[in-house]
């Protein structure tokens, strides 16, 4: 089955199954939007934030009452998206959909649009994905090490689907230990940097299995090495990085979450944490997550708000270190 027919499939079944919360006396006070949800979306449609974002909001339609609109606005590493997010009216009706590169943008390019812990109230967290280091199937190379053994020497390009993100940071610092000195070039989003890779004009990167998971399997993309210390559900042969004696900044998981502006109010902040726990809860949702290589992991505001602020310093470590930068 293509990705988007059974994606298509998933968000049917999502919004066929009762929530886990049906039925119980309302946590937010009983708060609940009065029009249409907006999730914005700070990357293309396509690519795998575009993906759960859907997923998410289908499902937390039945319970809310109302639809959720998703609304993509790409560039500056998700920073446009993140930005007019923190400026929407903080009301419950609009909310951020987001992932790693919310943290780690705005270090890399060194601005400072919004503030992730000041400008946001966290709703909850939906988990994390592995991520493998892809190759073009044309390229002579089944394992990592062939990879390397090849790449030296060549000027050869891997992609990234935000400057500043995960995925240009893990393939940069694999360039850098060794010693390929492989050219980045960043885009919107993933689905434009699919589109590349599958057509040749750069060699590898970092995807998703939700975006590139069709092609994986389908002898399109090639993948030899994943982010992470537990490997990638649907293909248990692809080895991870730190099995490999890579360093364990490697193993680092990112996060899949949803954020309101702040000041929102506690009882609508309540209500949506609610009923996105329910949907996270939901048997067949995790199964549908992890048919997609999503591995399912949720966290409240205050533990997700931990979270985020460990990794944006373990994150802020890492650039310096690693002197990655970005303009623009």
């Amino acid at each position: 089955m293509h990705r988007r027919a059974a994606l298509a499939a998933g968000l049917a079944a999502v919004c066929a199954l009762p929530t886990a919360r049906r039925g119980r006396a309302q946590v937010g006070g009983g708060w609940s939007p009065d029009r249409p949800v907006r999730f914005i979306v700070p990357f293309p449609p396509g690519g795998a934030t575009d993906v759960w974002s859907r997923m998410v909001g289908e499902a937390m339609a039945v319970e809310l009452g109302q639809p959720v609109v998703i609304e993509n606005r790409s560039g500056a590493g998700g920073m446009v998206g993140a930005e007019a997010a923190a400026k929407a009216a903080p009301d419950g009706h609009t909310l951020l959909f987001t992932i790693s590169p919310f943290i780690q943008s705005p270090v890399v390019f060194r601005r400072w649009p919004y503030q992730p812990l000041e400008d946001f109230n966290p709703v909850g967290k939906l988990g994390t994905t592995p991520l493998p280091f892809c190759i073009r199937p044309e390229i002579p190379a089944r394992t990592l090490a062939e990879f390397v053994s090849f790449a030296r020497g060549k000027d050869l390009s891997f992609g990234s689907y935000a400057a500043g993100s995960t995925g240009h940071a893990y393939a940069q610092l694999l360039s850098d230990i060794e010693k390929l000195g492989m050219t980045h070039v960043a885009y919107r989003g993933e689905a434009p940097m699919l589109t590349d890779i599958l057509g040749g004009r750069i060699a590898c990167g970092f995807h998703s299995m939700t975006a590139a998971g069709e092609y994986i399997r389908g002898g399109r993309l090639r993948p030899l090495a994943c982010t992470g210390r537990n490997g990638i559900p649907s293909l248990p042969q692809v080895p991870t990085f730190v099995s490999l004696g890579y360093p364990a900044t490697f193993a680092t998981a990112g996060f899949i979450g949803l954020f309101a502006p702040a000041r929102v109010p506690a009882a609508a902040q309540a209500r949506l944490a609610e009923v996105f726990a329910g949907v996270v809860a939901n048997g067949a949702f995790q199964r549908r997550l992890l048919e997609i290589d999503t591995i399912p992991g949720w966290l409240g505001p205050d533990a997700f708000r931990a979270e985020i602020a460990f990794q944006l310093k373990e994150w802020s470590d890492l650039a310096a270190a690693m002197n990655l930068t970005v303009d623009g």
